[in-house]
C-alpha cells in the first residue's frame, strides 16, 4: 500500500461560523481571518494504492458550480485535482473508488462534472465506485433547512442515475474493517453518519478526521463549527475521539487545515491538546 495527500484546492469560510460559540479573539489565535472575517481552509484529500485498487478520499469543490457560488468561497491558490493527480503519475480515469466522509459540496462536489456538451451531468471518475451509506444517503437526498445548502442535488441524483453508487455495510459506530479495507468511525454531531477512515499505514494509524477536526485550531474540546446539526453529540464524540487518539498515538490528517496535514495529541491538565505537528512527507518518507 502507498499513501498521498492530493490536495484539490484552497477556500475560505467565515472564521465565527467555522468556530460557534468560540471568541474570535481566542480562535483567531490560531486561524487569523481576513478583513472579511474569512480563514484560509483547505480540501485535501487521501489517496490509497492498494493493489489494483486506487482509492480516494473525497475530492473537493469541484468545478462545475458558477461564478456566483464560488464567489462565496474565495478559492485561492493553484491547486487542483487534477494537477495533483498528474503530479503522482495518475489520472481520474485510474481511480477505481471515491469514498465520500459525507456529501456536503466541499467534500463531494469534485465527483460530478458536466458533460461535453454542458447539457446535463456525469461522473467525474468514470470507472469508479462512489462509497457512501445508507442513513446519510437518505439523509442528504432529504436535508432540514439548516443543511439543505450544503447538499447540492447536482453532485448527489447523478452519482445514484450513474449506477456507480455503493453503500457502505455498516456494522457498528466504529468498523474495524469495510469493502474498502480500511476501518471507519460513524459520528453524528456534524451530520448524520459522517465516515471517518481509520488507515494502517506503515505501523502507524492515520485518521482522516474530516468535519469532526476540521484544523488544528478545533483540537480542544468546546471548539465545535457552527455548521454541526448537533453540537452536544459532536462534544461527546470529540471527547471519546481526542482521548483514544492521545492515547494510542494516532496520527490525524486535516483535511481542511490548509496550512498543517498531520498532528499528534497529548494529556495535558487543560485535557488533550496538540502535541507536534507533521507533514506527510516527514513522518513517511524522510
Amino acid at each position: 500500500m502507498t499513501i498521498y495527500p492530493v490536495e484539490t484546492g484552497n477556500f475560505k469560510l467565515d472564521g465565527g461560523a467555522m468556530f460557534g460559540v468560540v471568541p474570535k479573539s481566542i480562535w483567531s489565535r490560531t486561524n487569523p481571518a481576513d478583513n472579511n472575517n474569512m480563514i484560509d481552509l483547505a480540501a485535501r484529500c487521501l489517496l490509497i494504492e492498494d493493489g489494483q485498487r486506487l482509492i480516494l478520499i473525497d475530492n473537493g469543490l469541484g468545478n462545475k458550480q458558477s461564478e456566483k457560488f464560488f464567489s462565496y468561497y474565495y478559492r485561492w491558490g493553484n491547486h487542483s485535482l487534477d494537477a495533483s493527480l498528474s503530479a503522482l503519475g495518475f489520472h481520474r480515469d485510474d481511480i477505481t473508488d471515491v469514498f465520500l466522509t459525507h456529501l456536503h459540496f466541499d467534500h463531494c462536489g469534485g465527483s460530478i462534472q458536466w458533460n461535453t456538451d454542458r447539457t446535463g451531468y456525469e461522473p467525474a471518475f468514470k470507472n469508479a465506485r462512489f462509497w457512501s451509506n445508507k442513513d446519510h444517503w437518505a439523509w442528504a437526498t432529504s436535508p432540514n433547512a439548516r443543511e439543505k445548502a450544503s447538499f447540492l442535488k447536482e453532485n448527489l441524483i447523478p452519482m445514484e442515475e450513474s449506477g456507480q453508487l455503493q453503500f457502505v455495510k455498516r456494522k457498528d459506530t466504529f468498523q474495524a474493517d469495510s469493502e474498502l479495507g480500511f476501518g471507519i468511525l460513524f459520528a453524528d454531531g456534524h451530520t448524520e453518519k459522517q465516515m471517518l477512515p481509520h488507515i494502517i499505514y506503515k505501523g502507524k494509524t492515520i485518521i482522516f478526521v474530516a468535519d469532526l477536526i476540521p484544523t488544528v485550531g478545533h483540537i480542544p474540546l468546546p471548539y465545535v463549527m457552527g455548521y454541526d446539526t448537533r453540537p452536544l453529540k459532536t462534544l461527546e464524540e470529540k471527547s471519546k475521539f481526542l482521548n483514544s487518539v492521545a492515547e494510542n498515538n494516532y496520527l490525524l490528517f486535516f483535511e481542511h487545515d490548509a496550512h498543517n496535514q498531520l498532528c499528534t495529541l497529548k494529556q495535558t491538565e487543560r485535557g488533550v491538546r496538540l502535541d507536534e505537528l507533521f507533514s506527510f512527507d516527514e513522518i513517511f518518507n524522510s
